[in-house]
């Protein structure tokens, strides 16, 4: 037995013959009785001292600086969950794709279909703090800065803080960060802008705002086929079209139905429909729907 956890057979106090005495369907109880001070046994000399352990925040943090209450497992399930999340949000002319060589880099484009930025083509990489969901909220920088009054010049970083001033955990989440990547390039924010000039020109000369834009787009198109500046396998890499290629993935990606679509398509309505004169309301003649 351990000698530190053991007590001295001399402190041991032993218990008197009438209080080890019961009898059947009887429960005797002795007088209370001060209790004597319990000692231990000196230390052995070659005892090694036992330290005091660090503190939890200390001892369970990661190597990496994960969060205590978020270890490296756990933050990788929340990574996959949010991006799910994603997934599921379907959010239009915007693509992600995790980084191979870690859960905290995202790599992703957004494709801007008509506005001030139509055609606009504009590759992005989205950094997670490590103590994720606990830390601030992840960032987002372009590869090529935006002409936008939101962007920096200079790093291409997007102002994420002006939407998530405060990160809340299991209130906010990542897919959230890139609607609102979107939606700048659709609704213009000028107030406290990362871009003075952008902003000063978007309210005083839209012209020039404008001319600014579309050269600005032009620039992002021109390095759309460019390397990565990250060296990932999953990194988004854009080529010219081949016709070698790409035909026959657009013929499968045209030629494929939903089954909602042919299952209606297989349905045929016969019947009459009018408008009566005078009137916007139609009437019709009802008949049964058969199956084609």
């Amino acid at each position: 037995m351990n000698p530190f956890w053991s007590m001295s057979t001399s402190s041991v106090r032993k218990r008197p013959d009438a209080e080890e005495k019961t009898l059947s369907g009887e429960l005797r109880t002795s007088p209370l009785r001060a209790s004597t001070k319990k000692q231990l046994p000196s230390i052995p000399k070659n005892a090694v001292p036992i330290t005091k352990p660090a503190s939890p925040a200390t001892s369970s943090q990661s190597t990496n600086g994960t969060h205590a209450s978020y270890g490296p497992f756990y933050l990788e399930y929340s990574l996959l969950a949010e991006f799910t999340l994603v997934v599921k949000q379907k959010l239009p002319g915007v693509y992600v794709q995790p980084s191979y060589r870690s859960a905290l880099m995202w790599f992703g484009v957004i494709f801007i279909r008509h506005g001030l930025y139509q055609d606009g083509v504009f590759k992005f990489t989205v950094y997670i703090p490590d103590n994720y969901p606990d830390g601030d909220c992840p960032r987002l920088v372009f590869d090529l800065p935006v002409f936008h009054p939101l962007v920096d010049p200079l790093s291409g970083e997007l102002d994420v803080k002006r939407a998530f001033a405060k990160w809340r955990r299991n209130h906010n989440h990542i897919w959230q960060v890139l609607m609102y990547a979107r939606r700048v390039f659709y609704k213009i924010d000028t107030t406290t802008p990362l871009n003075p000039e952008a902003a000063v020109l978007y309210e005083k000369d839209i012209q020039l705002f404008k001319s600014k834009v579309v050269d600005s787009v032009k620039l992002c198109s021109s390095h759309l086929f460019d390397q990565p500046k990250i060296e990932d396998p999953y990194a988004i890499v854009f080529s010219p079209w081949n016709p070698a290629i790409h035909d026959e993935a657009r013929e499968k990606m045209l030629s494929q139905k939903k089954p909602e679509d042919q299952h209606c398509k297989s349905m045929h309505v016969s019947g009459l429909s009018w408008v009566k004169p005078g009137s916007v309301q139609p009437f019709s003649k009802e008949e049964k729907t058969t199956p084609t």
